[in-house]
């Protein structure tokens, strides 16, 4: 069942987390190294006071993971390749986990992420603010932010103003002139999520929801006082790096490079004329992001590119390997130190930036994170989560466990979407009708 027509893809509709009751959830992060399944069952447990929204544990019961094929820097170029991934991932999880899934949260890296930040007012006349005020509010922020062109992925109110004074958390109840928001709202190119979509239904699967990526992998990798008081997550993935930025608990600002890890494997491949896989090993063991003097000493085993068995190996100093990958790695970190600047929200990054994903666990890149963004900072492994096996408790598996703790923070969007104002799809989406059902039966 597709959820297309929804300017929101139906992602609202993820609302209704049953309260009472554990709950199955089944995400899929395609990404451009890996596909990862995951199934976890969400059980209600009391809330944390710094993050609204944390109301579910999280125990992952079912997790399958193959190595991606025919997706490029995150954007899908071979359907029928990624289709086998995606079946041979699903049907490992859901033989690990006992259970059959048909539908799946999945993740959002292509279709050139953009935020945007809209803001609306409406007129109080003195009365006090009442749910249908704020309602209006928000209807007003998300008309401006409809475009025919792109997709909206979330649309997350990140603070209001009475009668101008901002940075108001909840004014429900409370009295003024002029009541104002600001709506964040992330959006991507309906092509891309069209194709991520058909995908997964080739694979006999229905998508639930769609999340970005670096909203997923914040969510993993970040602790509450990171989210509180401002810090940025910067998942560096195979084929992209993405960065999302987290102010007093929400999604303020997100954004996509495409360079990755990959990228640093290739200019290996090309640079010592080797193969992929070998380059791959080579970054692994030997690559670094820092300079060491004892890399001119070493010499390294270079295998040929050949099949010829005659070939011989050729023999490089390690320093070679270790330019090549510095070279392309601050070519990223500084991409990504220009783009923070860029986007304005630098003062709330502050002095606080959270490396995560496959790529972050080359050796030295902490360091040279540290030296070329100018921040503390610090690997981020996925937090918040049981029964996760040890070979996915690494930076590499945080955007599949942020796609298992999104579904809590739904509702945060819904406020937005309740509105009506993403209502081209009607209430006929598995989940509207799931939507529904819970609400009369709770």
């Amino acid at each position: 069942m597709s959820l297309f027509g929804s300017a929101n893809f139906g992602l609202p509709r993820l609302k209704p987390l049953p309260s009472k009751r554990s709950h199955v959830v089944s995400v899929l992060d395609i990404g451009s190294t890996k596909v990862v399944c995951m199934i976890g069952r969400l059980t209600p447990r009391a809330e944390s006071q710094i993050l609204p929204g944390r109301t579910h544990s999280i125990e992952v019961i079912g997790i399958g993971h193959q190595k991606s094929r025919g997706v490029k820097n995150g954007v899908i170029a071979d359907l029928d390749a990624v289709e086998s991934v995606v079946r041979l991932a699903v049907d490992a999880a859901e033989r690990m986990a006992g259970l059959t899934i048909d539908s799946l949260i999945v993740n959002v890296s292509a279709g050139r992420l953009q935020s945007d930040v809209y803001t609306a007012t409406i007129d109080l006349g003195g009365q006090e603010v009442e749910a249908n005020d704020l309602k209006k509010v928000l209807a007003a922020a998300g008309h401006q932010s409809l475009r025919t062109d792109r997709a909206i992925l979330h649309s997350l109110p990140t603070g209001f103003s009475l009668d101008g004074e901002r940075g108001i958390r909840d004014p429900l109840a409370m009295f003024g002139d002029v009541l104002g928001v600001d709506m964040h709202v992330l959006t991507a190119e309906r092509p891309a999520l069209k194709n991520l979509e058909l995908c997964v239904n080739r694979a006999h699967l229905s998508v639930e929801g769609m999340v970005a990526t670096p909203y997923a992998s914040g969510l993993a990798a970040l602790v509450d006082d990171e989210v509180e008081l401002g810090c940025a997550a910067i998942d560096m993935g195979g084929g992209t790096t993405t960065i999302s930025v987290f102010a007093e608990g929400k999604l303020v600002h997100a954004d996509a490079v495409g360079l990755g890890g990959h990228h640093v494997t290739t200019d290996l491949a090309r640079g010592l004329s080797t193969r992929i896989e070998d380059a791959e090993r080579l970054k692994v063991v030997h690559g670094s992001a820092l300079p060491n003097s004892a890399d001119e000493r070493d010499i390294i085993s270079v295998p040929p590119i050949g099949e010829d068995d005659r070939d011989q190996p050729t023999h490089v100093p390690r320093a070679l390997v270790s330019r090549i990958v510095r070279a392309r790695i601050e070519e990223t970190l500084e991409l990504i130190r220009d783009r923070i600047q860029r986007s304005g929200f630098s003062p709330i990054v502050g002095k606080r930036i959270v490396l995560t994903g496959g790529a972050s666990q080359l050796t030295g890149l902490p360091e040279a994170a540290r030296r070329i963004l100018a921040r503390n900072v610090r690997i981020g492994r996925p937090l918040g989560v049981s029964g996760l096996p040890a070979a996915a408790k690494g930076p590499a598996f945080s955007t599949a466990v942020g796609l298992m703790i999104y579904p809590q923070l739904a509702d945060l969007e819904t406020h937005a979407a309740g509105s009506g104002m993403f209502s081209t799809l009607g209430g006929n989406s598995r989940f509207a009708r799931m939507g529904q059902w819970l609400k009369e039966s709770f």
